[in-house]
C-alpha cells in the first residue's frame, strides 16, 4: 500500500520493550518508476503470494537462529523504558499500574 507505514506498531513494540524489525516486500513498481508499466491486480496477487512463502521461509530460519529465552537485546530495547517514567511513585494511580503491570511493571515496581 503506498503511503504506508508501520511507526505505529514500531513505538508500541519499543514502550513494549520487545525488539522490533519490519520486513518490507515490494509488489509493483509503477506507481513511481516511469519504467515500469502499469500492473494488474492478478499481478500484483502473484507477487503477494510468491512474497508471502518468502516471508514464512525468512521467519522460519530467523526464529530458528532465536534463543527461546534472551535477557537482553544489543540495540538495548529490553531497558527502552529505563528512562521513560517520569511520574514520582507516589503521584501513581493504584488502578493505572494494575493495569500497565503485563507492559510495564519491570519500571513502574521500582519505584
Amino acid at each position: 500500500v503506498i503511503g504506508m507505514t508501520n511507526m505505529p506498531e514500531a513505538k508500541l513494540a519499543r514502550e513494549a520493550e520487545i525488539t522490533y524489525a519490519t520486513i518490507a516486500m515490494v509488489t509493483d513498481f509503477d506507481c513511481w518508476h516511469p519504467g515500469h508499466d502499469a500492473v494488474d491486480v492478478a499481478s500484483v496477487v502473484k507477487v503477494m503470494h510468491a512474497n508471502t512463502e518468502k516471508a514464512k521461509r525468512l521467519v522460519a530460519r530467523l526464529a530458528a537462529d532465536f534463543p527461546m529465552v534472551r535477557d537482553s537485546c544489543p540495540a538495548g530495547s529490553h531497558r527502552a523504558l529505563d528512562g521513560a517514567i517520569l511520574t514520582s511513585p507516589e503521584k501513581r494511580d493504584p488502578a493505572l499500574l494494575t493495569k500497565l503491570d503485563a507492559v510495564a511493571g519491570r519500571v513502574l515496581r521500582k519505584g
